[in-house]
């Protein structure tokens, strides 16, 4: 057997313990796929980490059975989504629909996307811990729920952010007190944005960013990019893919910079790369998004429906600080 299977299950009973808390007598339904080898991996790990779970095989099920397997299942009970790609049944928007019967939802996606260099990376990241990882998390949100200003150095570019941020929201595994328990993991990150969206300028040097078909780019060495009143603009050394980027965003909206999000996981790195956008984000360090899309937080002016792009891009950042204190440094969170 693969090692790595059993690697994952063991992150599979501390998610269901930890994060989802199952309880004893509470079901779980396992929906997979092994269209990608990562994906069989998982499917794998869930049979060993739940033997009394109830398996799918998504290719081999026809809808009406994966529905009614679904249908049986009570509030509380676990749902996995083990997906190469992301599953679809017709008008069925699987995640929001198990989140609206209160079911504890687990989901994988894209795993098609990492190619086997890069699978034990993945399933090293889902070993976050709520409890321990999560502190660095709470902590970043107090500090940036009270922040004025702060200020990104990557080498001799900096980004400034004046004028305070938005409440952070946390996704670290602990759903207490929270209407939907799950979410897509592999997880780790605090996430904002500026209060007011002009307040943002400087300069950056970029090392990533999510291409149009979602997958990420690196870059060695990173490029610029030239931040005025929250838009953002290529430098002269972008390579001519960002510069695409940018003006495919500026044909239906504005290239605003929106989120900043801190992410939290040790196991992904740039040394440790992940080419799915849904998991690179939790790399630990900064990300920020680009265009006008944003569906947490809600700002005059933007009508949700009618906004188009959220692309995530990777500063290679040396220093982060908060009202003048330093809280991240040489490749690490310095939180007391």
């Amino acid at each position: 057997m693969n090692p790595l299977v059993s690697i994952a299950a063991g992150h599979i009973r501390r998610i269901l313990t930890n994060s989802i808390k199952r309880v004893p007598d509470a079901r779980v339904l396992v929906v997979y796929d092994r269209q990608s080898g990562l994906a069989s991996v998982m499917a794998d790990a869930y049979r060993e980490a739940a033997p009394d779970a109830v398996f799918i095989d998504f290719d081999a099920s026809d809808q009406p059975f994966t529905l009614a397997n679904i249908d049986a299942l009570k509030p509380g009970d676990v749902v996995a989504l083990v997906q190469s790609t992301s599953f679809r049944l017709n008008e069925f928007r699987i995640r929001l629909e198990l989140f609206a019967r209160k079911l504890k939802t687990i989901e994988h996606v894209h795993l098609a996307r990492m190619p086997e260099a890069q699978w034990a990376t993945w399933i090293d990241a889902l070993a976050f811990d709520p409890d321990a990882d999560g502190e660095t998390g709470r902590a970043l949100k107090w500090m940036l729920d009270e922040v004025s200003t702060v200020r990104v150095e990557c080498g001799d570019s900096v980004l400034t952010w004046e004028g305070g941020m938005e409440p952070a929201k946390l996704n670290i595994g602990d759903y207490t007190g929270m209407e939907n328990v799950g979410g897509t993991f592999p997880i780790g990150e605090v996430f904002t944005e500026a209060r007011d969206l002009s307040k943002v300028n400087g300069e950056l040097k970029i090392y990533a960013f999510a291409d149009d078909d979602f997958l990420v780019r690196f870059y060695d060495p990173p490029f610029t990019a030239i931040v005025r009143d929250g838009l953002i603009a290529p430098g002269p050394d972008a390579p001519q893919a960002f510069v695409d980027v940018i003006a495919k965003i500026k044909a239906d909206e504005r290239p605003l910079v929106r989120e900043f999000g801190l992410g939290l996981n040790r196991a992904i790195s740039r040394e440790k790369p992940l080419n799915d956008i849904t998991a690179f984000e939790r790399v630990y360090g900064l990300h920020l998004s680009l265009g006008e899309k944003h569906g947490v937080y809600k700002k005059p002016g933007f009508i949700p429906h009618h906004t188009k792009y959220h692309i995530d891009i990777f500063p290679a950042v040396d220093r982060i600080t908060a009202d003048g204190k330093t809280v991240y440094e040489d490749g690490r969170f310095l939180m007391s």
